[in-house]
């Protein structure tokens, strides 16, 4: 009997620790918020729910018993509502400082927006002065003056999309790649070769007291790339799709709004390719591709930049979505530049290079859309283009997309797959010994083949109506620019 009574004593002895524990674990649960994003909490997950976001003020506002936050954490240009009792209030509580606000996620009951949070506790993380903090609450501030700060330009609603948008439009261009069975190589950043042949280099020079008498690390001149393309031509020869997606250098003493030293670029190489239509297919392809991506994925910051940076660019962009993209030869652009009223600054006889004006002409001749532009002189474009052998006019076979508000996007050809016209070729320009290597490509199992490149901070400035390229990158290193 007292055997029993022991086992029943125990037993309740232990059912007792047990919902101890129970109610215990339910309570820390309670009271442990869920850590949400605002893009999460702006879009009613976890509604009802004790949550915590993280991000920066954007705005204040303070009534009598009530105060109202709106809270960012660049996840999202929509910011979270934040509503909290007075008594929460606190003088460092501004514009631009950083804030943990935990409450409740509730409905909201303005038709504005979805749900609110409303605030048990509001830390401030890291203060802001308002008065010192270059930019002001209720002012939109232009492209130009957030330009000024590069460090900061990132708090801007017009900046932070950008980023987003860049973000976005980078996985979109990976994406279509992927999806049409190109592979991804990483060409190097550092080189030995001139891929363009115009000399804008940045020469690498070792720095140290190792290295003082020492000219050349690699032992011949180095230097930062200015393309990737002879590199995945060298894996064309094994692969049949490759593309490559990454920093490119060019010592270009300019501070116009087109260029940058260091901006990204996008290339394709296409082995097997018989005509330059088998690239206009991949470039076309990949902006469409990736257009529709971003408008898809990003459309409340698209819509930001269509509305309040670049008004009616919008309807640019769904032109070039709706149709297809014209051709033309370089041949018959000459004419129609020669046939325009337009006073160019820079000549139009057939053989010059065609120059930005020349360009930007020619898309709105075309309706305002993108245009491929073919057939460029030989003698325009560098030793590895294939040669049309079209006597008199003499051709090389490359193609340039030409695109609204900004000229040339994309740049490409087919390559010289004949060894001895290649050959030809290096032997005239002195640069045979130099590409030794590149020969090697045609001797051995050497295919037809073409690519491009894409700059794609050109990209962003097209599908946005961007003037300066400075604006859509997130540190535009540029002549006499201050390097963060």
């Amino acid at each position: 009997m007292l055997q029993a009574a022991a086992k029943t004593l125990s037993v309740a002895t232990t059912t007792s620790v047990s919902r101890g524990i129970l109610l215990s674990i339910r309570h820390y649960c309670k009271k442990t918020p869920a850590k949400l994003r605002v893009s999460e909490a702006v879009s009613g997950a976890e509604l009802g729910a004790n949550v915590k976001v993280q991000g920066w003020v954007r705005s204040v506002r303070a009534q009598k018993s009530h105060l109202f936050l709106h809270v960012n954490d660049g996840s999202s240009l929509q910011s979270l509502q934040v509503v909290a009792s007075s008594e929460l209030n606190d003088p460092l509580l501004t514009f631009g400082s950083a804030v943990e606000v935990t409450g409740t996620l509730k409905k909201s009951p303005n038709q504005k927006q979805l749900v609110e949070l409303e605030a048990e506790q509001i830390h401030i993380v890291g203060k802001c002065n308002p008065l010192e903090f270059p930019f002001k609450i209720k002012e939109r501030h232009s492209l130009e003056y957030i330009r000024q700060f590069p460090h900061l330009r990132c708090r801007t609603n017009a900046f932070s999309s950008l980023l987003r948008i860049r973000s976005e439009a980078t996985t979109a261009v990976h994406s279509y790649f992927k999806e049409n069975g190109f592979l991804q190589i990483h060409t190097p950043v550092i080189t030995s070769n001139d891929c363009e042949g115009a000399g804008e280099l940045f020469k690498i020079v070792p720095s140290g007291p190792d290295y003082e008498e020492e000219e050349h690390f690699f032992s011949v001149p180095a230097f930062l790339t200015v393309s990737g393309q002879l590199h995945l031509e060298l894996m064309s020869g094994a692969f049949s799709k490759v593309y490559t997606f990454g920093p490119t250098f060019r010592a270009e003493n300019s501070q116009s709004r087109r260029h940058l030293a260091e901006f990204y670029m996008v290339e394709a190489e296409v082995s097997f390719a018989q005509s330059l239509e088998d690239l206009t297919k991949v470039m076309e392809g990949m902006f469409r591709s990736a257009t529709e991506h971003v408008l898809a994925h990003c459309a409340e910051d698209v819509d930001l930049f269509h509305k309040h940076v670049t008004p009616g660019h919008r309807e640019i962009v769904e032109a070039m979505l709706k149709n297809g993209f014209p051709t033309i030869t370089y041949s018959e652009a000459i004419n129609i530049l020669n046939r325009s009223s337009e006073n160019f600054a820079f000549p139009t006889d057939w053989g010059c290079d065609l120059q930005t004006e020349h360009e930007k002409y020619l898309v709105k001749h075309c309706g305002n859309i993108p245009v491929f532009v073919t057939d460029y002189p030989y003698d325009l474009k560098p030793f590895y283009a294939r040669d049309n052998q079209d006597h008199p006019e003499h051709t090389a076979a490359a193609v340039d997309l030409l695109v609204p508000g900004v000229g040339e996007l994309c740049g490409g050809s087919l390559r010289e797959e004949r060894l001895d016209l290649l050959r030809a070729r290096l032997q005239q320009a002195g640069l045979e010994d130099t590409y030794s290597w590149y020969l090697d490509l045609r001797r051995f199992g050497s295919v037809p083949h073409g690519g491009f490149g894409m700059g794609f901070e050109r990209y962003l400035q097209c599908i946005l109506g961007v003037d300066n390229i400075k604006d859509v990158i997130p540190f535009p290193r540029f002549s006499h620019s201050c390097v963060l």
